[in-house]
């Protein structure tokens, strides 16, 4: 593929990105809406928002075998359409079963996205030969940040049904604009490497990828934790044991989210300069650090620059385990590692309430720190690997 083809192909790829954070932002912002709507207690609306995880996860595997078969091109656009339409029917429902069964869909529209992209994304980094994977998940975190605050701005004025209508509308637009390219397009193949270069992952035995596609993902598993961690109990850490005010304790995760943001926009810079592996293993150390900080600081200020400096450390270690993952055993193994990193996040926020309830909230805030520590190791010791 020439040149500008593999560039309208990146720009497309990132677009996808962008509106997929997008998407699931501008429905966070109104699930206090829908759970008035529905008449949902916590607890029923907790098992209602189960099946954005339950479709995610069951959709992930499959989606794999489906980029397999039919390619990771088509696969985006048929997932990202499902998702955009599907968007829109949470404020349609007036009960938590039927909410629960719509976001199932949506859920599983969302997991299969998020793997068929990254699959896109995988096999165009492969082409380019250049260490691009942090900028699609820059834009993913931009897209979130957009979609979140335009929720923000909207939510007085716009129902949830007028609201997240408007955004199943952009999200056609932007797929059709967008999904063409993909579609004419077949995934790149990548450049024949020098027998020197490319021939211990030749030789590696399909057991032994496959196990380091699960070590890989555990990387991403410890990554995501402290990202579930961070949106469900930051805010609570610092207006509860620090006593900040309601602003200041929502400005922790943006904070946070705007941290990771940067790490991702300067990641290829970051990877060129020191590789995967030291970038894994640096950024674990740092995010280690930030969040030692961010839950034990005795004041706010302290806490918000650990949260700061915890969002940088975390922000590639996801995007170089999934690209790892895919570049050994293609699509399925973007579906083990995102499967593993998704999981990360629905099991971050229950375990650090439990550990809250039997410790205290700073003190199960710190195995974010003690994850962050784990995948620092697992990048040193899986070093050749990382470094392909």
């Amino acid at each position: 593929m020439p040149g500008h083809g593999l560039t309208r192909l990146r720009a497309a790829i990132t677009a996808f990105f962008a509106l997929d954070g997008f998407i699931f932002a501008g429905w966070v912002v109104r699930i206090p809406d829908i759970k008035e709507q529905t008449h949902a207690s916590a607890a029923t609306l907790g098992l209602a928002l189960l099946g954005v995880s339950a479709g995610a996860v069951l959709t992930m595997t499959m989606t794999g075998r489906l980029c397999r078969r039919y390619g990771s091109h088509p696969v985006t656009v048929v997932c990202m359409t499902v998702l955009a339409l599907s968007v829109a029917l949470p404020p349609l429902t007036h009960s938590a079963p039927a909410l629960g069964a719509v976001l199932l869909l949506f859920g599983a529209a969302y997991g299969g996205v998020n793997v068929a992209f990254n699959s896109a994304a995988v096999d165009l980094v492969a082409a380019l030969r250049r260490p691009i994977m942090p900028t699609f998940h820059a834009a993913f975190s931009l897209g979130g940040m957009i979609g979140a605050g335009l929720g923000g701005l909207v939510a007085g004025s716009l129902s949830p049904a007028r609201h997240l209508l408007g955004i199943t509308l952009l999200g056609l637009l932007v797929t059709a604009a967008a999904g063409p390219t993909l579609l004419r397009h077949e995934a790149p193949a990548p450049p024949e490497r020098p027998a020197s270069e490319s021939g211990g992952a030749a030789r590696r035995p399909e057991g032994g990828k496959r196990a380091l596609v699960v070590v890989f993902g555990l990387i991403a598993l410890c990554t995501a934790y402290g990202e579930g961690a961070m949106a469900d109990w930051g805010a609570l850490h610092l207006q509860e044991d620090l006593a900040a005010s309601a602003g200041t304790a929502a400005a922790g995760y943006s904070l946070f989210a705007l941290s990771m943001t940067i790490g991702r926009l300067t990641g290829t810079a970051l990877l060129l300069r020191l590789g995967r592996a030291r970038t894994v293993v640096a950024g674990g150390v740092t995010a280690a650090a930030g969040m030692l900080l961010g839950s034990l600081a005795p004041s706010v200020w302290a806490a918000l620059l650990g949260f700061a400096v915890t969002g940088l450390g975390l922000a590639n270690l996801f995007p170089v385990a999934v690209e790892r993952a895919g570049a050994l055993t293609g699509p399925s193994g973007v579906a083990v590692a995102s499967t593993l990193g998704y999981g990360g996040m629905l099991l971050g926020p229950p375990t650090i309430g439990f550990m809250a309830d039997w410790l205290s909230l700073p003190a199960a805030l710190t195995s974010v720190a003690l994850l962050a520590a784990v995948a620092a190791v697992i990048g040193a010791t899986t070093r050749r690997a990382l470094s392909g």
